[in-house]
């Protein structure tokens, strides 16, 4: 069974850091794609970071862009998210994916919603405030 599943979250003050973790299963990652995205109420899922299955193709959204680092440990199935400098905008769900690369890449490079076909954790939140 597939199965992702984030943790890390927390409320933290603008201009620190925090590391998100996405833990998977069913799966191995050198096969998988995995994605980072959030959501806001009221808005659509923004695709944040996203890694392929060989581990040599990474895209960020311009938003993040030389703040967040996405990297992967592949013996403990675990996609990470470094999340650096974080700003007031930034707060959000924060959920991984795991779909076909070319549909993840086109969330994050060019902002097309994700694919329901995707499998999804539950999310993490994130919260920014001074």
């Amino acid at each position: 069974q597939v199965q992702l599943v984030e943790s890390g979250g927390d409320s933290v003050q603008p201009g620190q850091s925090l590391r998100l973790s996405c833990v998977t299963s069913g799966f191995t990652l050198e096969d998988s794609a995995i994605g980072w995205f959030r959501q806001i109420p009221g808005k659509e899922r923004e695709g944040v970071s996203c890694i392929n299955g060989g581990g040599n193709l990474i895209y960020y959204a311009d938003s993040v862009k030389g703040r967040f680092t996405i990297s992967r440990d592949v013996g403990a199935n675990t996609v990470y998210l470094q999340m650096d400098s974080l700003k007031p905008e930034d707060p959000a769900v924060y959920y991984c994916a795991t779909d076909l690369f070319p549909f993840l890449q086109a969330s994050v490079v060019a902002g097309i919603p994700p694919r329901d076909a995707g499998t999804w954790g539950q999310g993490t939140q994130v919260t920014v405030s001074s």
